[in-house]
């Protein structure tokens, strides 16, 4: 199949799923949910079909240079550009063909919401600083993050951001982080030198698998609206971010930093499909009255459960009482030592 081809009907199902909401949302949720996945597929291999042929463009510029130009410095640098722009098309080759042709292999999904709580603007900025440590630790375990929603602040704090993980063990790794972290420092606005104590809630949603959640389209509402604001790069000002609300329970979920109003769309159900997927587990567990031991606790955000202390470089997490030195250090993604832990005493 080729570019047309992927083009056409990426633009029929577009204009089927633009006018959802006219005709009354009248696809099943199956069709809704399928729909929207293709849409979202087609339109990235659509954007590397045209990046590689952009590529191919531009080698043989590159190749009419060495041709027809006297002047042996420029042909020196179009030799390096096609010998660099063939590696870049090669990769790009490589990326098409696993998507059209994708490999059955178990890999881990995991959404994460952080928001700012006690301690205005110096919980938005550790929130922030947060974010950076496990978006870090991702690049280091070699997992692909995607910024879905982000809400930041005039000094650069966030909020609230929400993203997606992809990767090998993600969900393993990262179970554990849910719950309330407490900072303690003396914040960058703070002229009298007093240490002050701020909250940040670290929300870790399974992804569902389509049949744990049935989510009727006629039960969505979807609303496109202008993303605006700080937040440079986690925040998408060019194109229209998309709210989705649940009728029903009143959920919301939003997305503004991808680069299309589709993708936006398709990010925002998947951050809905796993905040329902968590209160529906929710409820069962209320209902059969279900207890975690002691020793593991609740991991909901209520809970305390990590304390980073700068006055004294010391980080404390509470559920299996050990400390470690070297804010900075852990902060810039090297987790290991307390995720190691982690795992060690909670998982038995």
């Amino acid at each position: 199949m080729n570019l047309e081809e992927f083009q056409k009907e990426y633009d029929i199902l577009q204009k089927k799923l633009s006018n959802l909401n006219k005709s009354g949302l009248s696809l099943n949720r199956k069709e809704f949910a399928q729909s929207s996945k293709r849409l979202a597929f087609l339109q990235e291999v659509i954007e590397k079909i045209k990046e590689k042929e952009e590529i191919e463009k531009n080698i043989k510029e590159n190749e009419e240079i060495l041709k027809e130009s006297d002047d042996e410095e420029l042909k020196k640098l179009a030799h390096q550009d096609i010998k660099d722009l063939k590696k870049k098309k090669q990769n790009l080759e490589k990326e098409i063909e696993e998507m059209l042709n994708p490999k059955e292999e178990l890999i881990d999904k995991i959404l994460m919401e952080i928001r700012a709580a006690a301690g205005g603007e110096e919980a938005a900025l550790f929130a922030r600083e947060l974010f950076e440590m496990y978006q870090k630790f991702a690049n280091k375990r070699g997992w692909q993050l995607s910024v879905f929603a982000c809400h930041p602040t005039d000094l650069n704090g966030f909020k609230e951001i929400s993203f997606e993980i992809k990767g090998k063990n993600a969900v393993d790794d990262l179970r554990y982080e849910s719950g309330v972290h407490r900072v303690q420092r003396i914040p960058v606005t703070e002229k009298s030198g007093r240490i002050h104590t701020s909250t940040i809630s670290v929300a870790v949603l399974p992804t569902p698998k389509e049949k744990d959640i049935d989510i009727k389209p006629q039960d969505l509402r979807i609303e496109v609206y202008h993303s605006s604001g700080p937040g440079g790069q986690y925040v998408n000002k060019r194109e229209s971010a998309v709210r989705v609300t649940h009728l029903p329970t009143g959920l919301v979920a939003t997305s503004q930093s991808a680069r299309t109003q589709v993708s936006n769309r398709e990010n925002a159900l998947k951050i809905l499909n796993a905040r329902l997927y968590q209160k529906q587990r929710k409820e069962e567990e209320k209902k059969i009255g279900a207890k975690r031991k002691s020793q593991i606790g609740t991991g909901e955000r209520a809970e305390k459960i990590r304390t980073y202390n700068f006055p004294q470089d010391r980080i404390t997490d509470h559920r299996v009482k050990k400390s470690w030195k070297h804010i900075e250090e852990i902060l810039a993604g090297n987790l290991e030592k307390i995720v190691g832990a982690l795992k060690a005493k909670l998982s038995q």
